[in-house]
């Protein structure tokens, strides 16, 4: 595999984990970034060694830049990831792809047009444990799947809001803890269950001011296979918990907070499965990791997504995250603002 020319568009906190990431792939290298902020872009290319521009126009135009990864404020995705495709550069754009499903369907259209791949970061999937659930599930274990659930019931402070202007707005966080904190949760869970087909929620901020979007999210799911479950997500519970999934079948019932099983039990048992338990034992992750503060995360899974997309890149397959996969979790959480806005049920797809 040759060496992929990585520019980053963004200098804020996530493009650190990209950064991170960059770094740990021999394939990689980061070549520059661009960032309008000078102080912010200056910190950046001292850190990292890399070149900087306060435009990035002129990233997408080098020659030895043959990935773009986006990492500015979701609904500042569109434009620059729209460059790069037609610079004739693969795109990385940070969760969500963008703040509305018309939107996103532009940037993937964008990279359509262009012949480039595109890859939508959600790097909960790229976890073992994840990974381990989500073959349980394919092998049938759980017999018929009936509940699948998820729960986000994080914490971010009144200071958290106000740092960043963007921050709680419907123009450029698309949302609130549904769309900025929750939605890995909610990308897991359909990764999980398969296809929603009718979302009931409430939704309001509760705990907080001068933001325009909700911190608290409740909504009850139908799923097309006949399962139901329910979706919580909250930016206004103190101190924040860890996040939750919990998949229940005839069969069988998992529960995995954060990365540790806390529940692996199935009506037919498989030597396997103490050895699992043990691996993914509550004490040896990770186990509140984001729940409190958004830089508590581990760069790892951002380095696995990274490295399937380069993969997919020079194989010509597609990437385990593309852009229509990235859409699905902003089609849930766009179906769970409607319906807390109007008060009816939502019929999916959107």
């Amino acid at each position: 595999m040759k060496q992929y020319g990585f520019g980053i568009i963004g200098c804020g906190m996530i493009a650190e984990f990209h950064a991170a990431s960059i770094r740990d792939i021999p394939q990689a290298r980061l070549v520059a970034c661009a960032e309008p902020v000078e102080e912010r872009r200056k910190q950046f290319v001292e850190k990292h060694g890399c070149d900087g521009a306060a435009d990035y126009h002129e990233l997408v135009k080098r020659e030895d830049v043959d990935i773009v990864c986006v990492c500015t404020p979701t609904g500042a995705h569109l434009d620059p990831a729209t460059a790069a495709a037609r610079a004739g550069k693969h795109v990385v754009v940070e969760k969500p792809i963008e703040v509305t499903l018309e939107r996103a369907d532009k940037l993937i259209g964008a990279c359509d047009e262009n012949n480039v791949r595109l890859c939508a970061i959600f790097p909960s999937r790229f976890a073992e444990a994840a990974r381990t659930l989500k073959a349980a599930i394919e092998q049938g274990r759980f017999g018929r799947i009936v509940v699948g659930d998820c729960y986000n019931k994080w914490w971010r402070s009144q200071e958290y809001y106000d740092s960043g202007g963007w921050r709680g707005t419907w123009e450029l966080d698309g949302g609130g803890a549904c769309m900025n904190q929750g939605i890995h949760a909610i990308d897991m869970i359909q990764w999980f269950m398969g296809p929603v087909e009718t979302v009931v929620a409430f939704t309001d901020c509760l705990a907080h001011e001068r933001i325009e979007v909700e911190d608290t999210a409740v909504a009850a799911l139908r799923y097309k296979s006949g399962a139901m479950g329910v979706i919580e997500c909250t930016t206004s519970v103190h101190p924040g918990l860890s996040r939750k999934i919990e998949i229940h079948g005839d069969k069988g019932t998992v529960v995995m907070e954060n990365l540790a099983f806390t529940t692996w039990e199935f009506a037919e048992g498989r030597a396997e499965d103490e050895q699992i338990k043990k691996k993914f034992a509550p004490g040896t992750t990770l186990e509140r990791a984001g729940a409190a503060d958004p830089r508590a995360i581990s760069h790892a899974n951002h380095r696995e997504q990274l490295s399937d997309f380069l993969n997919a890149i020079e194989t010509g397959s597609e990437p385990i995250v593309d852009g229509r996969e990235g859409r699905k979790a902003i089609e849930i959480i766009t179906a769970i603002y409607r319906s807390g806005q109007t008060g009816q049920p939502v019929r999916l797809p959107l």
